[in-house]
């Protein structure tokens, strides 16, 4: 009698959301012109170093008064409360008390130009959204492209017993190809980057944290 095969079950799963923004008129082009007239010295975050091949603003991006980013900032607040309805355990009323905070900047990276390895702090998600983003080339594929890192690697001992599990088990980095008017939401405690640009097209993406809080309750962690 052959033995029955052991039961698995995945732990530890990590909830990743990637779909289209609804589209808004001329939103993208609106946004792309806001952009780029916003990439000024004066607007650079100063916490990062400088880079003439990427320019990231201040995380002040949500608080213009612009309609096409208060139109942005709707939609993707909107998302993310989707987003975070759904992967959590809270009954309808319970989640409909609560306040979803969110901080937002813009990344444009120009030709040659690649965002370093970075992870949002403060905050339990974190979102992208893709304002332009011109083809990769046919070899190279992730040029421009979002690396999400397995973080469980670090310290993990691979060799043959477990290099080639089978999903939903394996340990792997991921990529997400960016696409105008598309956005990804993932946990915060994934660290990220965006691959070099190997194209002739600037890549603008508008990167942000969020997180919910309770009423009357605060996070008692400063943005």
């Amino acid at each position: 009698m052959s033995r029955p095969p052991p039961a698995l079950r995945a732990i530890f799963a990590t909830p990743f959301a990637s779909f289209p923004l609804p589209a808004q008129d001329t939103l993208l082009a609106d946004l792309e012109g806001l952009i780029r007239q916003g990439a000024r010295p004066e607007q650079r975050d100063p916490a990062f170093p400088a880079d003439p091949l990427c320019f990231r603003s201040r995380e002040d991006f949500f608080t213009s008064a612009q309609a096409p980013i208060e139109r942005l900032q709707n939609a993707v607040l909107g998302a993310m409360a989707e987003i975070m309805r759904a992967a959590s355990a809270y009954r309808d009323e319970d989640f409909a008390k609560l306040r979803i905070e969110a901080r937002a900047r813009f990344s444009l990276i120009r030709p040659d130009g690649a965002l370093p390895f970075a992870g949002e702090r403060a905050s339990s998600w974190t979102f992208i959204y893709c304002v332009s983003a011109p083809r990769p080339p046919a070899r190279r594929l992730d040029s421009g492209a979002v690396r999400l890192y397995d973080l469980r690697m670090r310290n993990m001992y691979v060799d043959a017993g477990n290099a080639l599990l089978r999903p939903p088990f394996g340990l792997a980095h991921h990529i997400w190809q960016p696409t105008a008017g598309y956005m990804t939401a993932f946990p915060s405690t994934i660290a990220y980057e965006v691959a070099l640009n190997r194209t002739d097209q600037d890549v603008l993406l508008v990167i942000g944290r969020a997180r919910l809080e309770a009423p009357g309750i605060d996070a008692g962690v400063p943005w």
